[in-house]
């Protein structure tokens, strides 16, 4: 691969105010000379381990250093010279964005007025979200309509499996292998035609790097940045897309660990494309208003039928069960040291006895204890889903999947890390109607979390596309 030179441009950072139906918060993009960005409201919030409603402030804070190189957005939004400069108009962009205006309004329109009948009786033979498991369902169903309907992705062609459109499809990053593979036979979403799709994937496997590259005695993660830095070279060079937008409007997925660590070599992948991540750490410089959370499963197999269970809450005689590796984290060691062996209705283990089947422990289970381990994600947050055991999340900085659609505190439990030796006490408080109620919404809340091949509508594809679709709606790329 060639090495990646970039061109000599003056870059301008927007520190861009966004008004949001729930809650404010606040988002940086970079933005090259000669391009000028308008963000929309968006009828969403999102959630995460820090107690509520995420906003994105101390992220920022964590960038004060650069905070002489921010100008306010509107100041360039308003300013026609800069749309004017140099620049030919772009008609297959401004069509582009012209289908994403509609479906800004329609969806504003579902958000602001639900009682209309033409957000609220939407036709959908498959399913009409509805309960208290969606902060917004109106809103959603109306996405998720227009995703399906006008939604297009390119994927760039080139690169060569191992390293590139392809990934393992079992075991801890699964999702990654799966969306990958997914991706590359989809025909609603997936187009041939780069000018009119609406983002552009990079099909670049962190999982493979790291396989085939890096040498664990080594252990030289150089082998990440020329790899990632040597793509983004050739495919700017090729096509006019990364460079119009600053790659805004590019996405990346990854569910390593490291998945992050890989979009640092190159600024504007960092800053300003949209990385769809299982590690999603706000404290690791995660911004959910460009990037998106989606889950870890742990597919051991690589098999995907039969994941779900069905034992009523009656038959569930333990109150809470966790099962995994101490020295995993600190979360973890505070789990092991308040709970190991101290109360029979909390059962936890590092390595469980012979004869004893851990999806069997879940499904016996009223709780199941989710604490992140080194890093935030944990894939026993989907294990409990499946089994509608109640997940009790215990983590800090984790941005929920999907939580600018799903309303997780209605089907799940977060316990702060300070609040571990009273866990107990914070589970025995939750009454039995309100239990009752979590377990119904768990059960809603499976479809979304499955896996399906090839893909069904609303499952975890869907979603995660559903994710990169509200994040493109949320800037404007004028020509």
């Amino acid at each position: 691969m060639r090495r990646y030179t970039r061109k000599h441009h003056s870059s301008l950072i927007l520190l861009a105010v966004i008004s949001i139906a729930v809650a404010s918060a606040i988002v940086v993009f970079k933005v090259s000379k000669g391009l000028s960005w308008h963000y929309l409201a968006s009828p969403w919030t999102w959630t995460s381990t820090l107690g509520g409603p995420f906003s994105s402030r101390h992220v920022i804070d964590k960038r004060k250093e650069k905070a002489k190189e921010y100008i306010n957005l509107e100041r360039i939004w308003n300013d026609d010279s800069v749309k004017r400069r140099g620049k030919h108009r772009d008609g297959s962009l401004e069509m582009v964005e012209a289908v994403l205006a509609k479906a800004r309004a329609l969806i504003r329109e579902a958000s602001l007025n639900p009682s209309n009948s033409s957000t609220s009786e939407l036709p959908d033979s498959d399913y009409v979200p509805q309960g208290d498991i969606y902060r917004n369902p109106h809103a959603f169903h109306r996405s998720y309509l227009l995703m399906e309907k006008m939604f297009k992705i390119f994927v760039y062609e080139e690169g060569e499996p191992p390293l590139f459109h392809y990934g393992s499809c079992k075991d801890i990053y699964s999702m990654e292998g799966l969306f990958m593979s997914l991706m590359e036979q989809d025909t609603r979403y997936r187009t041939w035609d780069p000018n009119e799709a609406h983002v552009y994937f990079l099909p670049f496997s962190v999982v493979m790097i790291l396989e085939h590259l890096f040498d664990p005695i080594i252990r030289d993660k150089a082998v990440m940045e020329r790899t990632v830095v040597d793509y983004v070279g050739i495919i700017s060079n090729k096509y006019p897309f990364w460079n119009r937008s600053i790659g805004v409007d590019h996405f990346m997925l990854s569910c390593h660990d490291w998945g992050p660590r890989a979009t640092w070599y190159v600024k504007e992948l960092y800053y300003n494309s949209i990385r769809v991540l299982c590690n999603a750490n706000t404290s690791e410089y995660f911004n959910p208003k460009k990037d998106a959370s989606f889950p870890e499963i742990n597919l051991v197999t690589g098999e995907i039928t039969n994941l779900t269970a069905h034992l009523p809450p009656s038959n569930r005689s333990i109150l809470a069960f966790f099962a995994g590796n101490l020295y995993h984290g600190k979360i973890r060691a505070l789990v092991f040291k308040h709970w190991k062996g101290k109360d029979n209705d909390i059962q936890i283990y590092e390595k469980l006895p012979v004869g004893v089947s851990y999806s069997e422990m879940m499904k016996k289970s009223r709780f199941c204890l989710c604490p992140s381990g080194h890093e935030v994600a944990s894939p026993r947050i989907v294990e409990a889903i499946y089994a509608e055991c109640v997940p009790v999340i215990i983590s800090q900085n984790y941005v929920l999947p999907f939580s600018d659609v799903l309303r997780w505190e209605s089907f799940s439990i977060q316990v702060a890390v300070s609040e571990i030796a009273n866990l107990k006490n914070i589970l025995m408080g939750i009454s039995e109607e309100r239990y009752d109620r979590m377990v119904e919404n768990v059960k809603k809340v499976q479809k979304h979390f499955l896996v399906n091949d090839p893909p069904k509508r609303y499952d975890v594809f869907n979603m995660i596309i559903h994710s990169v679709w509200l994040r493109r709606l949320n800037v404007r790329i004028y020509s």
